[in-house]
């Protein structure tokens, strides 16, 4: 079965939060997103718009340090979870991942791609890449987004996006 796989290069923070407003508002309780990416790749950004299209009025930022934030949607609550400090797959149960998933509400992880294994097959990967080779010093450069399923959901999430970002871009 081939994967089905979505990408576009964004040229600004705004075009990455409107991706992310097109997902959020395609997205289902129980579906999880793992965004990655370097540092200042735009994960934050993705996921302040995948809130906004939930329907999310709080301020949307990393939670790196408490590592987990529960945003109220619209119609469901969106579990937030940054896992840049976490090293071991024994901390996810601590942190309350495993409480997240498949829960009411839908997960995006940032830093989530060193616990895949535990997080499982049933998830959409996010990555984000900066493409500083394609502009000069002190230029923001544009983002690769690449949006791909591991599952049926997924592929369903992924067709979904491509059609309606089709529709906006």
């Amino acid at each position: 079965m081939m994967a089905a796989s979505f990408e576009v290069v964004s040229h600004s923070p705004d075009e990455t939060i409107a991706l992310g407003r097109a997902l959020g508002a395609l997205l289902h309780a129980g579906d999880v997103l793992v965004l990655t990416g370097d540092l200042g790749a735009g994960k934050t950004q993705l996921a302040k718009g995948a809130a906004a299209g939930m329907g999310v009025r709080d301020d949307v930022t990393s939670p790196t340090f408490t590592i987990e934030m529960v945003h109220d949607g619209a119609d469901m609550p969106l579990y937030h979870f940054d896992l840049y400090r976490l090293d071991d797959p024994g901390q996810l149960e601590d942190v309350g991942l495993y409480d997240a998933l498949g829960s009411d509400g839908p997960c995006l992880i940032e830093w989530g791609e060193r616990f895949v294994d535990e997080i499982g097959p049933e998830r959409v990967d996010v990555v984000l890449t900066r493409l500083d080779d394609q502009v000069g010093e002190g230029v923001e450069p544009p983002r690769r987004i690449r949006v791909e399923a591991h599952d049926a959901r997924g592929e369903e999430l992924v067709r979904a996006l491509g059609a309606r970002w089709d529709n906006v871009s």
